[in-house]
């Protein structure tokens, strides 16, 4: 079979996702907070064949800008008003019966035990459709949100997520697949000698272990990264399975899956086994002047400091003290600096001052937008496909659940035709969907 390409939904529980303009479009359902809300998106892409629906969160509002929460509060910025993913993606899951649910989830405030057990939960509760996007909380104000008067640095962080994810790893394999007897008639519910104890004892965490759920259908979620920077990449390297990735240009993206593909090898993996979904908003018309309209439409209800005072959640860094009508400066951030790295060449490549990259990015957080007919999109995906920028792409809607439908009912079934995507699910699990190898045990 020709290679085929992949396809997540980008969701945030929240009014907003990349586009800022989200809570403001009057196509936008404002039930946001309702279990109906999400139902009805993952319904929509399981009609789509989408692999997964992709959450991702923050543990904080944001504050950085200015110093206050009150207008990241008042301008509904990203992370304001934020319901917890996994418990929505669960309410997907009871709703869908192969759409994969792939929830982002910190290592640098929880216990791997905790995170372990919630994903195991998960992939049973799914019947093995789990996906775990590992992140490194990013600002001050998420460690103060968890008692921690110090944000760790960059590179601290990952090496913590390193030893998080060996433990959770060596929980989701503490029991085997066939440890569960649940004979009645002789009273044998388990096998102890197929549960073992974990007793890890490193230099972050410990635990005695072993998990208290049974082993999961996929034997663990899919395992979900988005390094940028280097300490980042070499993680992703090391343990994604699938990447997330966020870059407005072509020669940008082709150097990222360049980069990676080449870091997995190094690591000693398949890097067909580990599969890059940049992100794109679509806008989709009959013709292509009417999906430049909605394209226009959308972005003049996006306003530079709502995107500012994301960019300063990001970075962990207060926009609010530099110049807007300047470039923006070379300077070194705390929080993610994959972002920062790509608004700073844009600036430099485009003569772009900080108003305009807030522009962007309240606009899609840097996200390129493909527009068009059917015809047109499916076109800059198969471009985009062939040419060495992704194995997937992450669909993120400039407003929901209109610009998911327009997606689902006019490019998939371009894509279709062209052979590039599944016209029907083939397995059951998340690892089906993206083609990967089970995980033995």
């Amino acid at each position: 079979m020709a290679r085929q390409l992949h396809l997540g939904g980008f969701q945030i529980a929240s009014q907003v996702t990349h586009s800022h303009a989200a809570w403001r479009h009057p196509g936008s359902d404002p039930g946001v907070f309702d279990h109906a809300h999400y139902h009805r998106v993952g319904r929509i892409l399981e009609r789509g064949k989408f692999d997964f629906v992709f959450f991702a969160d923050l543990l904080a509002g944001p504050s950085r800008f200015g110093g206050g929460i009150e207008e990241g509060l008042r301008r509904g910025t990203q992370a304001s008003a934020t319901l917890d993913p996994v418990l929505v993606a669960s309410s997907i899951a009871a709703v869908t019966q192969r759409l994969g649910v792939a929830v982002t989830k910190s290592t640098t405030y929880f216990h791997p035990y905790d995170v372990a057990r919630a994903f195991a939960s998960l992939d049973h509760l799914s019947r093995g459709r789990a996906g775990w996007n590992i992140v490194t909380s990013l600002s001050q104000a998420e460690a103060l949100n968890f008692g921690v008067a110090e944000h760790l640095e960059h590179d601290l962080r990952y090496d913590k997520a390193q030893e998080f994810v060996e433990v959770a790893a060596k929980l989701w394999e503490s029991w085997d697949a066939d440890a569960i007897v649940a004979d009645k008639a002789s009273g044998v519910f388990a096998d102890p000698d197929k549960i073992r104890r974990v007793d890890h004892d490193g230099k972050f965490y410990r635990t005695r272990g072993p998990l208290n759920v049974p082993r999961s259908p996929q034997g663990r979620p899919v395992l979900i990264q988005a390094g940028a920077s280097s300490k980042g990449k070499d993680f992703a390297a090391r343990w994604a399975e699938a990447i997330f990735e966020i870059d407005p240009t072509p020669e940008g993206r082709r150097a990222y899956y360049d980069d990676i593909k080449s870091r997995v090898s190094d690591a000693g993996r398949d890097p067909e086994k580990v599969l890059i979904f940049p992100a794109v908003m679509t806008f989709v018309g009959e013709t292509e002047s009417i999906a430049r309209e909605k394209q226009a439409f959308h972005n003049e209800l996006a306003d530079p400091v709502s995107g500012l005072i994301t960019l300063s959640t990001h970075t962990d860094h207060d926009f609010s003290q530099h110049d807007l009508d300047a470039p923006v400066e070379d300077i070194k951030v705390p929080g993610t600096q994959g972002l920062f790295d790509v608004a700073r060449r844009l600036s430099a490549r485009d003569n772009l001052t900080l108003r305009d990259i807030g522009r962007l990015y309240a606009q899609g957080v840097l996200l390129p937008q493909f527009v068009g007919t059917a015809s047109d999109v499916a076109d800059q995906l198969e471009d985009a496909f062939r040419g060495g920028e992704a194995d997937g792409f992450m669909i993120s809607a400039a407003q929901t659940p209109g610009a998911f439908n327009d997606f689902v009912d006019a490019v998939v079934p371009e894509l279709q035709r062209r052979g590039l995507f599944r016209d029907e699910y083939t397995g059951t699990t998340l690892r089906d969907h993206l083609g990967l190898d089970p995980v033995a045990g």
